[in-house]
């Protein structure tokens, strides 16, 4: 456990604060409250000092530093070597200044343990060397392996042992899903029609799928949590790819049940879509306490579809770093204004962070949005 904890989370979730003397602080001054703990609160629409910001894939192939280490290890390597992966997970976070580290690892982990190997391939991504097609491959994946993920737990024990108090730590999780895509697709799809074709012909193998699916997620979850993992993140990266009859059809359901089964591990859930503008609504049902926002529209028209009971995470476009600083703080102030200080709100991008991405403009975000509040708070500019 880390500093003193208060449960705010249906009398459940721990949430860390650093102790203050008395009622006595000025909320426009650094460190003086809830000291690496405004993440957490942001995910629980707690009221915060200043809006939290983290960014998807801030630890990558942008960074020198991750390029180093890359050229000794894969990606896989790193994520197995729990002293690199929460050496590429701290450095990431102190370099940007961000207010949580993203554990380093990769959302396909949990298919070796399943009994489906894969690999990265240079220009093609991950590569399923035999994927799922039949009820028979689905009756063969195994769900009781989730343990040799330790890995990953020992890697976010080693990230919370250093950030203590400082940052707010997340674990994540591929969706039901989307890792099902994964596994029938062989690999990234542009149409996800092998997907689709066992989706709508074959329901009940289906269904067994994300059964299993939801099992070994559940329990590699609890392992990120006993790790000390304040959050928990479900990436839901395909569900766009569905109309909306079909998501509640064929992924609502298991999706809900990993956010329930993961949020009475006593830790707020983010779950977060690309291109899922239509889908907000039913995806805020799963009782996700965070729902992520992709930048094809608004934030304030994406807070409404998914409702003021929760919070909501995004949502600038990832290219707009590309972009000088005038327009980048132009739109980085458009989503804090369409926020509009209502607690609840973490600022992020609507995608991960691309390679060639300078990494001197994503550090000047975090520092838009700090003293974004900070004007705000107190009308001066540090």
């Amino acid at each position: 456990m880390k500093s003193d904890e208060i449960g705010l989370r249906h009398g459940a979730c721990p949430l860390k604060l650093t102790k203050m003397s008395g009622q006595d602080h000025d909320p426009g001054k650094e460190g003086t409250i809830l000291d690496g703990s405004r993440f957490v609160r942001a995910c629980l629409r707690k009221p915060v000092d200043r809006t939290p910001v983290w960014f998807l894939r801030q630890a990558g192939r942008y960074m020198q530093e991750y390029r180093d280490v890359r050229k000794h290890h894969t990606l896989v390597e790193i994520c197995k070597m729990p002293d690199l992966a929460a050496e590429v997970t701290i450095t990431a976070a102190e370099k940007l200044g961000v207010d949580a580290a993203i554990i380093f690892a990769d959302l396909l982990l949990p298919l070796e343990p399943m009994g489906l190997d894969f690999e990265f391939q240079a220009g093609e991504g991950p590569v399923v060397h035999r994927p799922v097609r039949t009820a028979e491959d689905v009756l063969a994946l195994r769900t009781d392996r989730a343990g040799d993920l330790g890995y990953v737990a020992r890697a976010i024990e080693k990230v919370t042992a250093h950030f203590r108090d400082r940052l707010g730590v997340i674990g994540f999780c591929g969706a039901p899903y989307t890792l099902a895509s994964y596994m029938i697709e062989g690999g990234g799809s542009r149409n996800y029609i092998e997907t689709k074709k066992l989706m709508y012909s074959n329901p009940i193998a289906w269904s067994s799928l994300l059964e299993k699916l939801v099992k070994v997620l559940t329990e590699y979850c609890h392992l990120q949590v006993q790790a000390g993992a304040d959050v928990i993140q479900i990436f839901d990266s395909w569900v766009g790819s569905l109309s909306l009859s079909d998501y509640r059809a064929y992924a609502f359901e298991a999706s809900k049940r990993l956010v329930r089964a993961v949020e009475a591990m006593g830790v707020p859930v983010i779950y977060f879509g690309v291109e899922t503008a239509g889908l907000l609504e039913q995806m805020a049902e799963t009782g996700a306490d965070v729902i992520g926002l992709d930048w094809r529209q608004p934030l304030d028209e994406g807070w409404r579809a998914v409702g003021h009971a929760h919070a909501v995470q995004g949502n600038l476009d990832p290219i707009t770093l590309f972009a000088p600083l005038d327009v980048l703080e132009q739109r980085v102030g458009e989503i804090l204004r369409a926020a509009n200080g209502r607690p609840g709100h973490i600022f992020n991008l609507g995608h991960g962070i691309v390679p060639a991405t300078p990494v001197e403009n994503v550090q000047a975000v975090v520092r838009m949005v700090h003293e974004f509040r900070l004007e705000q708070r107190t009308g001066t500019r540090d």
